[in-house]
């Protein structure tokens, strides 16, 4: 069975999609779901998740890499990054 996303995207939401991946991901991470050093979902996932494009997804992925959700590393995946990298949301 596939696994299904719990939040979808909205294509009628004029946020861009790639936004949309990126708070699905932040949320799950802010709400214990992803803890820090778990993999977040990988490019395939998220096309066959929420169904975008790859390159939506890669966008994603840089967006919360920019903001210090995550980190890539090469040839391994993208992961949660430690709290004290996190943005400061006060």
């Amino acid at each position: 069975m596939r696994n299904v996303a719990l939040v979808e995207v909205d294509r009628f939401d004029p946020t861009p999609i790639y936004q949309q991946v990126a708070a699905i991901i932040r949320e799950r991470i802010k709400s214990g779901g992803l803890q820090p050093r778990d993999r977040i979902p990988s490019e395939s996932e998220m096309v066959r998740d929420h169904g975008v494009a790859r390159d939506t997804a890669r966008q994603a992925v840089a967006m919360l890499r920019d903001e210090g959700w995550v980190i890539t590393l090469p040839q391994r995946g993208s992961f949660v990054a430690d709290k004290e990298n996190w943005p400061d949301e006060s």
